[in-house]
């Protein structure tokens, strides 16, 4: 938002420090507070597809994370015999959306974010509440947040922190908030030499597995699973892998061998299934998963959080803001979650027919990978032209 002078930021993730840079770059005097010790984030990676990759075009961070994009080959679909059902590649998802998926570590990507601040704009171990929204339309009535330092006056606060937002439940108190979408999820992170395979989301009865190779040689693999919300193994995580997907086709087996318990992380998914009124009030606007958290099955959580930030620099005020992300955030966590139903399912009958039917409409067009992409991936930020130079013409 272009006219604000003094602007907080709660929240060093993602979409946090996206929106720092962004109003930072547009003459702001920003202020990220950070609860953690660091900015260092969970040990997993991030997917960011051209429409996320669009909005760092604007900050002139976007060829920088192109650059890290390790998916050259053939990728996609598999059932957990192996067979595939759905396959595409690097090329035809760029010649589709007019630029590459990337996949990256999210400490990469908070660490381009970062350096593009001033050195002490980041506050860490910086706890933060809402004290007043403020009154946009009273210049004598500032946002007020408080610290353990004491209170910050802003004429514009970012709430960025997360999808069980205090800032979100001060705004809207009469909103149910997250509710449990069903199935939990594990990351890891590792080294994995010697192993060579394609990039794959593999989907069984009620449980999915991706394995996807990273710039710098690690490997990210990811596994959800329909679970009781805050089940937990009862030895460790890595065992609890083991026995859900041990059987399943190369390279799996070879990433639960290379794994060791610490290196995996389970966390339950939630969503906000009943869209907010609005995505923001007073002086206060709330992005990423304080505004629209949503299942991870599209890998736009954190790419709709930059899209959020972009926006928010660039629009004249919060109305605008509000106008221009609620219809579309809320249309996406819909088909995200319509997503999870349908890789998720459990029963034989069902998912027979769904891998199948996912086998023949590949067959006929472009794969399902792709067409699921439809409608998000070619967003573009509301003013170009963009900072990076590699953008195609087409594109402004």
């Amino acid at each position: 938002m272009g006219r604000a002078e003094r602007a907080i930021v709660i929240g060093g993730g993602i979409g946090g420090l996206t929106a720092a840079v962004a109003l930072h770059r547009r003459g702001a005097r920003v202020t990220v507070l950070e609860r953690a010790p660091s900015l260092e984030p969970v040990g997993a990676a991030i997917s960011l597809a051209p429409n996320a990759l669009r909005g760092l075009d604007a900050i002139g961070l976007g060829d920088d994370i192109r650059a890290l994009s390790a998916w050259q080959g053939d990728g996609g679909l598999r059932a957990p015999s192996g067979r595939w059902l759905s396959r595409t590649g690097a090329a035809a998802a760029e010649e589709r959306f007019g630029g590459p998926l990337v996949l990256l570590h999210r400490a990469t990507l908070i660490d381009h974010l970062a350096a593009r601040l001033p050195p002490d704009a980041v506050r860490t171990a910086a706890a933060a509440h809402l004290v007043d929204p403020g009154e946009a339309g009273d210049p004598g009535r500032p946002a007020r947040v408080g610290t353990p330092d004491g209170e910050l006056e802003a004429d514009l606060v970012v709430a960025a922190d997360g999808i069980h937002s205090a800032v979100r439940r001060a705004l809207f108190p009469d909103h149910p908030g997250p509710v449990y979408s069903g199935f939990t999820t594990w990351r890891v992170v590792i080294p994995l030499p010697g192993v060579e395979f394609a990039s794959h989301e593999t989907w069984g009865r009620g449980r999915i597995w991706g394995t996807h190779p990273l710039k710098d040689g690690r490997v990210y693999a990811y596994a959800a699973a329909v679970a009781p919300a805050g089940e937990h193994a009862p030895d460790d995580e890595r065992a609890e892998l083991l026995r859900r997907y041990g059987d399943w086709h190369d390279p799996i087996p070879a990433v639960l061998a290379a794994a060791r318990p610490e290196d995996v992380l389970r966390h339950d998914v939630h969503h906000i299934a009943e869209p907010l009124p609005a995505h923001h009030r007073g002086r206060v606007a709330l992005v990423g998963d304080a505004a629209h958290a949503m299942p991870p099955t599209l890998g736009q959580g954190g790419n709709q959080a930059i899209e959020d930030a972009i926006t928010l620099s660039l629009v004249d005020d919060l109305p605008a803001y509000t106008a221009a992300r609620l219809p579309r955030t809320t249309a996406i966590t819909r088909r995200a979650v319509r997503v999870a139903r349908l890789n998720m399912m459990t029963g034989r009958v069902g998912t027979a027919v769904r891998d199948n039917a996912i086998a023949a409409l590949s067959k006929a067009g472009p794969a399902l990978f792709l067409r699921g992409f439809d409608g998000i991936a070619d967003w573009r930020p509301p003013r170009p032209p963009y900072a990076a130079q590699r953008t195609r013409t087409d594109e402004g």
